[in-house]
């Protein structure tokens, strides 16, 4: 071929053409026979799909590469491995995008994260960058149903149907239920009794006060339960198994004029039903619980006189298994702890509760301390004999002397305002050591003052503060006995401060010393008296639970033919 400019080309020029065509020759040979210095391998891993590979030739960039297998929804992480055959090369830098072509979605980008591994260089190393990624908006992955925590985990009570002999027929034959008092009436509205009116503006307008009698705590109890937000059909997920047995009212009826058979006869009849039942074998009746709504002593008659008071409920083994809840207890009795006395105030809402409270903060108390009660003429070592004469002679006392004024003691309007109007509340022993009064006069937001540790100090551990003196006084009944204290001198010098700071712990006790109104409870965040028995009820179980899988207490004890 003859190249005109050829001729008139300079040596060097002449030379130039020559070696050119052989270079190109030799570069292209070259490439194309060489062993690659460097692989790079991409590999993109999705979180609803196999991961999806590509591989391309560089040096130290990475251009744009398609991922055109497009069947997946979202990239989590993208590794880019190299497998360096030169000992001695290097990564200085790896920049590009990552996209998904597919024509039948839209694209959305998305942010990911690139690892580069050097996986032959003896010092490996890893980079990390980042690169938009780009993911077909048709393939996204479904939405995660979250379901909310279980709110009743560990809380779950399951209830047994007991036959209605041992319950509801109770309610039906009211009438049998006491001799000289309508308990028809006091049974009345799940328990509550009658609804009371303002009662000359002593109760506030809300509707939440009735005349509720002390005994019947086992209706109340029964109907809050069966409004309890955590009931279970399933017994294996119970932490505690309820009892609805109306054990007090039960007892009240054979208390005076009957034989001990007749008291004890539903209690043995219960214990026979409770250990045929397949609840009963997983821990022995040790999960099982129930309310007495009396106090410990008319369930436990030592003998078998018909002398001798009340039945032998509690001293039956099958019940010595179980948690009982009562009025009041005694230290010999582990499995029965006391709960609250049923006052007249049933909050329907959290409302309710705090504008009492607040109401009770702006009270006005004219009086330093007032008594309501009767004296005990027939007890030689009752003091409210002495607590009336020293209430009568104080000109700083209120009193409402129950032997002469039996209506207004038995009116809750008469009893509830002496207490408003009083800073200090007499609440010394009666019948037995604990009295209604006293969480009557808590809820009004007066202090009580006790003369002997059981009517408070040794009961209600689950509700009251274990700092006893923050919310009450004691004063030794012995003192008063012997007549070395007055009571207007004693409690007169006690700071007005801290007067106010234990009204003030009082009146923030009121919510968990109240029964709520079981036919018109919302969700609340306050605790009542029934939450927090319940509360104490399930954390016993779980503790027993415990000590029996680790061997602390005996397994559940095989069911006998005789309870007693």
């Amino acid at each position: 071929m003859n190249l005109p400019f050829f001729s008139k080309a300079t040596y060097g020029g002449r030379l130039f053409w020559y070696i050119l065509p052989v270079a190109c020759i030799l570069w292209i040979t070259l490439f194309f026979l060489q062993e690659p210095s460097q692989i790079i391998s991409i590999v993109v891993t999705t979180s609803y799909a196999p991961a999806v590979t590509s591989t391309t030739n560089s040096s130290s960039n990475i251009g744009e590469s398609a991922v055109r297998s497009g069947n997946y929804s979202s990239i989590r992480s993208i590794y880019v491995d190299i497998d360096d055959r030169s000992s001695n090369s290097s990564i200085r830098s790896v920049q590009g995008n990552i996209h998904t072509r597919n024509s039948n979605s839209s694209i959305r980008s998305v942010q990911g994260n690139i690892g580069i591994r050097n996986s032959s260089s003896n010092n490996s190393s890893e980079v990390g960058i980042t690169a938009a990624v780009a993911v077909p908006e048709s393939q996204q992955p479904p939405p995660t149903i979250q379901l909310p925590p279980d709110q009743c985990s560990g809380r779950y009570v399951y209830v047994h149907d007991l036959p209605r002999r041992f319950n509801e027929d109770l309610l039906k034959d009211c009438r049998t239920l006491s001799s000289w008092t309508d308990m028809c009436l006091f049974t009345s509205n799940a328990g509550l009794g009658p609804r009371l009116g303002k009662s000359g503006g002593v109760f506030s307008g809300s509707g939440c006060w009735y005349a509720t009698n002390q005994f019947a705590l086992d209706v109340i109890f029964y109907n809050r339960m069966k409004q309890y937000a955590c009931l279970t059909n399933d017994s294996s997920q119970a932490s505690a198994v309820f009892v609805p047995f109306f054990a007090g009212l039960d007892v009240g009826r054979y208390l005076w004029g009957h034989k001990a058979s007749a008291r004890d006869s539903a209690s043995l009849d219960l214990v026979r039903w409770l250990r045929s039942r397949p609840e009963w074998e997983v821990m022995g009746g040790r999960d099982h619980f129930f309310v007495a709504g009396r106090i410990l002593w008319d369930f436990r008659r030592l003998s078998d006189s018909d002398s001798d008071w009340g039945n032998k409920l509690l001293l039956l083994p099958e019940v010595k298994n179980m948690s009982v809840l009562v009025l009041e207890t005694s230290p010999w009795n582990d499995n029965v702890f006391s709960i609250p006395y049923p006052t007249y105030f049933h909050p329907s809402k959290d409302g309710h509760v705090s504008g009492w409270q607040k109401r009770m903060r702006r009270t006005k108390r004219p009086w330093l301390f007032s008594f309501v009660g009767a004296p005990r003429p027939s007890q030689n070592e009752s003091i409210r004999g002495r607590l009336i004469e020293q209430c009568r002679g104080s000109r700083r006392c209120s009193l409402l002397d129950c032997s002469s004024n039996y209506g207004d003691c038995h009116s809750p309007g008469g009893v509830i305002g002496a207490f408003q109007s009083s800073s200090f509340c007499l609440q010394p022993p009666g019948d037995s050591y604990t009295r209604k009064s006293a969480f009557d006069a808590m809820v009004a937001g007066c202090v009580p003052v006790f003369f002997h540790p059981g009517s408070a100090y040794e009961q209600y551990r689950w509700h009251l503060p274990g700092n006893h003196r923050s919310y009450s006084v004691l004063i030794p009944e012995e003192e008063v006995r012997e007549g070395k204290v007055s009571i207007e001198e004693r409690l007169g010098r006690i700071p007005e401060r801290e007067v106010r700071a234990m009204r003030e712990e009082v009146i923030k006790m009121i919510p968990r010393l109240v029964y709520a109104n079981p036919k018109a409870r919302e969700t609340s965040t306050v605790k009542d008296a029934f939450e927090v028995a319940l509360e104490g009820v399930i954390e016993r179980v779980d503790r027993l639970r415990k000590e029996m899988r680790s061997g602390e207490v005996p397994a559940a004890p095989k069911t006998t033919e005789e309870p007693v």
